[in-house]
């Protein structure tokens, strides 16, 4: 069907009558320029939205290439917030337990980025209160519970709310800020970040599942500390940096006095209560420098990485001074009373020195001769080497 013609202009027609005859292409020409000028605002439209998505396809790769934990967060909460140049980036993680906080901490994720990673009994309320969080919400009138849930003074600008949905689960949020407040406005498309969403979702649901692997392969399921084979491989490593900066490493090797008699007089149960305790108070007395593990029944050991001769004793002594302040609960009245028998060395590896596993077994060797000397003048006490393993 042929559209309708329109009339042929009359001189003088009151329906187009102006202060003067304009020319028959004038409108044609102002409607050519309002297209062409919603031309360049769509390209430049589009260009902006290449840019965000090529942007956003690079960090979700820097995510997926992820080794651990560790590098996981510190792409999540600094890495988005320098490559969208904003002000604050916050995760707010479905963590009840507080399990991913120990796997974070355990993982050496510095006190700094910790601050940015909340750990949520539950998040439904948040969601809730942000339209159900289905997708990304995104505004600048944050509700009471969102702005509870960031515990902290809000950047008064707009805000992003990202789920990070596997399956019928939300791990967790991630927050966007910006003290622009027309930066996240609810009109804005928001694909690009709910995908981007998705993507955090797999990657932190793989890198703590990662991060358990290895917490079960070097950690004692009993104490919670590390293991043998773990603090094997991390004398290693201090011995290599101890070489390079011309320094030292120290050792502690601890050992329960008359564990036996706990275990034939009040049970292995007790015994595995005393273990666990006696866990508990070695960590409470070192640093987070330092590495502790279970070396093998009632043994344990203290790796000071740096540590001197003075550094071992200051801690042998703390040590034995916490665990004879209290005796040990073992759901008896009175508790037992626990001795600890601690032997130290230094190993300070020589300049032209490579097979660190053979330095390491000589200072454990080391370590071992101290304490051993330590139970035969008496045990609850402590001996350090005189000379430093080389």
């Amino acid at each position: 069907m042929e559209p309708p013609r329109r009339p042929p202009r009359r001189p003088g027609d009151p329906s187009r009558r102006g202060s003067r005859d304009l020319p028959p292409d004038t409108d044609a020409d102002g409607e050519n320029r309002i297209l062409r000028a919603r031309l360049v605002e769509l390209a430049a439209a589009a260009a902006r939205n290449e840019a965000l998505l090529a942007k956003t396809q690079q960090r979700e790769l820097e995510l997926l290439r992820a080794g651990s934990l560790a590098e996981l967060l510190e792409r999540l909460v600094p890495g988005l917030r320098e490559a969208y140049a904003l002000d604050r980036v916050t995760l707010l993680l479905d963590d009840p337990q507080h399990e991913v906080r120990h796997l974070a901490s355990g993982g050496q994720v510095g006190h700094e980025l910790l601050q940015h990673v909340r750990h949520a009994d539950r998040l439904d309320t948040i969601a809730l209160a942000l339209d159900g969080l289905a997708k990304p919400w995104l505004g600048s009138r944050l509700p009471a519970e969102a702005r509870r849930a960031l515990n902290a003074s809000a950047v008064g600008g707009s805000y992003a709310f990202l789920p990070l949905p596997r399956g019928e689960r939300r791990l967790g949020i991630l927050v966007l800020e910006s003290r622009d407040p027309a930066r996240f406005t609810p009109d804005l498309a928001s694909d690009f970040l709910g995908h981007l969403g998705v993507v955090a979702a797999i990657c932190l649901e793989n890198a703590v599942n990662h991060a358990r692997l290895l917490r079960t392969g070097v950690t004692d399921f009993l104490t919670g500390f590390h293991n043998r084979r773990y603090l094997s491989a991390r004398l290693r490593e201090e011995l290599a940096r101890a070489q390079r900066v011309a320094g030292s490493v120290a050792l502690l090797m601890i050992d329960v006095d008359h564990f036996k008699q706990i275990n034939d007089t009040h049970g292995h149960l007790a015994g595995d209560a005393v273990l666990q305790e006696i866990a508990r108070r070695i960590a409470s007395q070192i640093r987070s420098s330092d590495t502790g593990a279970r070396f093998g029944g009632d043994e344990f050991a203290v790796l000071l990485g740096g540590g001197r001769a003075a550094d071992l004793e200051r801690l042998a002594g703390r040590l034995t001074a916490a665990m004879g302040a209290n005796p040990v609960s073992i759901g008896e009245a009175d508790g037992v009373r626990v001795t600890l028998s601690i032997g130290g060395a230094l190993a300070e590896p020589a300049p032209d020195e490579r097979d660190y596993r053979a330095l390491a077994e000589r200072l454990m060797a080391e370590a071992d001769a101290a304490l051993y000397r330590a139970k035969s003048a008496g045990r609850d006490r402590f001996v350090i080497a005189a000379r430093a393993v080389r």
